[in-house]
């Protein structure tokens, strides 16, 4: 397991310090602040094989997972990615074979494989909830972005996916292989005070949505930073919310086409929950007494709520927190997600 450790001063340093073209931060209660040596977890981010490291900061010993970018207790972490227009950073997709993380389209055992990681970036960017088949030689297999794993369609064996920036390697639009979306095509919302979706605008928002939008395309699953006249607030794209820095309070983000006139009765999201054999199903009118839609109405107004809801047998706890289902009668869990 990798280690860093600060043996002299503060393991903080001022972001403006850093000419990298990443950052990782701690959240010390207060504030983000810069954590030094960074290149040091950066550099072990970027190999496949790496789950995560062990850092010794003034906060205490501190264990940061890279496959959820999280760290252990209540410590936040977050890694922040500073890019010019048309740039981005090369990322890597490896599937697991044996104990060796091998990267798509480089080594194959001899067979020609429909995909490479451009080609996954590519479709990640597009939707990364997606699913879809690809074939090395004449097997077939299936791609989850939302598990992060690989099945084979014949043996049914499934395979750990990882997805990596790689080391120092940036890209640009002309050279990636493939050109970024145009973020004129896309608005960013807030869900307000009034239950109203409002769009991020300047002067109100130090951000509007095109600068929003080629952040999310440089980083789908990552997190920005914003200020209001009042407040600053932390942007998640993975968990689609905004968080008051300072508060606390949470509110739902959406992310739409421009001119779709898409309202939260029509968002299009779907609820699934994790059945018997691990199949993913939808929550439909027929079976529960609630659908999709009545799911997303619900996790709209509050995304950290719980809401009940029953079947002509049971009875059920819904967490958008946990992103469970419990069955009240048997406690019986089940997983949840959104997509």
């Amino acid at each position: 397991m990798a280690r860093l450790t600060e043996n002299s001063g503060s393991l903080f340093q001022s972001s403006s310090a850093s000419r990298q073209f990443y950052e990782w931060q701690l959240f010390d209660g207060c504030q983000w602040k810069q954590i030094r040596h960074d290149d040091v977890i950066e550099a072990h981010y970027c190999q496949p094989g790496a789950k995560g490291i062990t850092i010794h900061s003034t906060l205490g010993s501190i264990y940061i997972d890279f496959d959820k970018l999280e760290a252990q207790g209540r410590i936040r972490v977050r890694r922040q990615t500073f890019f010019s227009e048309g740039q981005a950073q090369e990322i890597g997709w490896y599937f697991k074979d044996s104990s060796v993380w091998q990267e798509y389209g480089l080594w194959t055992a001899g067979r020609t494989c429909s995909v490479n990681s451009s080609d996954l970036e590519e479709k990640y960017r597009r939707n990364s909830q997606a699913t879809f088949m690809f074939t090395v030689g004449r097997t077939s297999y299936k791609m989850d972005f939302a598990a992060m794993t690989q099945t084979n369609m014949t043996t049914r064996i499934t395979k750990s996916v990882r997805r990596r920036p790689k080391l120092n390697s940036t890209l640009s639009e002309n050279s990636s292989g493939y050109s970024l979306p145009l973020s004129a095509g896309y608005l960013w919302e807030f869900m307000a005070e009034e239950g109203q979706w409002t769009e991020y605008q300047k002067p109100h928002s130090s951000l509007d949505s095109d600068d929003i939008e080629q952040q999310y395309q440089l980083n789908p699953q990552g997190q920005i930073s914003f200020k209001t006249r009042s407040f600053s607030y932390t942007l998640d794209f993975n968990r689609m919310l905004q968080a008051n820095d300072r508060l606390g309070t949470q509110r739902a983000v959406r992310r739409i086409q421009k001119g779709s006139q898409q309202t939260a009765s029509s968002s299009g999201v779907r609820w699934q929950f994790k059945d018997i054999g691990g199949v993913w199903k939808d929550y439909v009118k027929n079976v529960a007494s609630v659908s999709s839609q009545d799911i997303e109405n619900e996790y709209q107004k509050n995304p950290h709520g719980r809401m009940h809801f029953g079947t002509s047998s049971y009875n059920y706890l819904l967490d958008f927190s946990n992103m469970t289902q419990t069955n009240l009668n048997t406690q019986t869990s089940r997983q949840v997600r959104r997509i």
